[in-house]
């Protein structure tokens, strides 16, 4: 078998009929995306399959659907791979609580509870402090910073996601983002693009939520995990869970440091990456990592097809 990385993906990997395919066909699918819905309380098989999807898209219904369609990939990856461990999970922000609970750090029930209640702390806060992302390409994460640093933008914008040498997501209220997006344009970005996401993620416009979810945590359960986790907030190994429960208190308002995570699997000789959940987001910056002439593969999954190839490419 090959070694093989796990990957979850977060918002913005949305899209209307997420899930249905093994919703409609697979009881255990059927089960997970209920048992969604009765723990959030939100009509999340109506939303991902139908939308319409500027609902779809609200922070509070996407973070408990987007969920619940990872974990359903990943049951129907384990159900054709009997016995099997991959060498690594990891998720890119909401996408991290899938890793866990694929890693065993969380039940079921208690991640769905978790990324619900996350999803409306970040509501609240994106109503009480409105923004948005953007991701900047063509430029590395030392010159976004230097410029942001030297051009003293208006409003709030900082640095939410390193996600390739030269992909930097940016996020912050309107002014902020308008701002640092004329700087960076002047000084050789290729493109400052929009983000599909309602909420500022990852800075201090959603810092209020930390202290209200770190007391949710209190109350979960969080287990050692059984697979290597790498983090979003240190972009390394955690086996405590306690520090785990930290690290997922300020991963909220922190920095993603996704090309590091990816980095570090690489180095410890990960041959095949398997991105898990709708759309193939992170199959497409992993491919902008790996080194020129590299022979590690990449694929997506979130169909049954899709699913027996990857099956296939993890167990030829």
């Amino acid at each position: 078998m090959k070694k093989t990385a796990i990957l979850f993906p977060g918002q913005g990997s949305q899209y209307l009929g997420m899930g249905r395919a093994f919703v409609e066909a697979e009881q255990g699918a059927a089960a997970v995306m209920d048992l969604a819905e009765r723990v959030s309380g939100f009509p999340l098989r109506r939303l991902a399959f139908d939308g319409p999807l500027d609902e779809l898209t609200r922070v509070l219904y996407l973070q408990p659907a987007l969920t619940a369609v990872n974990i359903i990939c990943w049951e129907q990856l384990k159900k054709r791979l009997p016995g099997w461990t991959p060498a690594f999970a990891a998720g890119h922000s909401l996408g991290e609580y899938s890793a866990l609970y694929a890693a065993q750090v969380l039940s079921l029930e208690d991640t769905l509870a978790l990324v619900t209640r996350r999803g409306e702390l970040m509501e609240r806060e994106g109503r009480q402090h409105p923004g948005g992302m953007a991701a900047v390409l063509g430029l590395e994460l030392a010159q976004v910073e230097q410029i942001l640093a030297e051009g003293r933008p208006e409003g709030t914008v900082v640095v939410a996601n390193h996600n390739t040498a030269q992909q930097i997501v940016l996020s912050g209220d309107a002014q902020g983002l308008d701002a640092a997006a004329a700087l960076l344009k002047a000084k050789g970005a290729k493109k400052v693009i929009p983000l599909q996401v309602s909420v500022a993620n990852h800075s201090p416009l959603v810092a209020g939520a930390v202290p209200d979810f770190a007391a949710s945590m209190a109350r979960i359960d969080f287990h050692a995990p059984e697979i290597p986790v790498i983090f979003n907030v240190s972009a390394g190994i955690e086996r405590n869970p306690e520090l785990i429960r930290d690290l997922m208190s300020y991963q909220i308002a922190s920095k993603v440091h996704w090309l590091e995570i990816v980095q570090a699997m690489l180095a410890d000789g990960v041959e095949l990456f398997v991105e898990l959940g709708p759309k193939n987001v992170l199959t497409g910056l992993v491919n902008k990592i790996l080194p020129k002439g590299s022979t590690v593969q990449c694929l997506q999954a979130d169909t049954p097809d899709a699913m027996d190839a990857a099956a296939r490419a993890i167990a030829p």
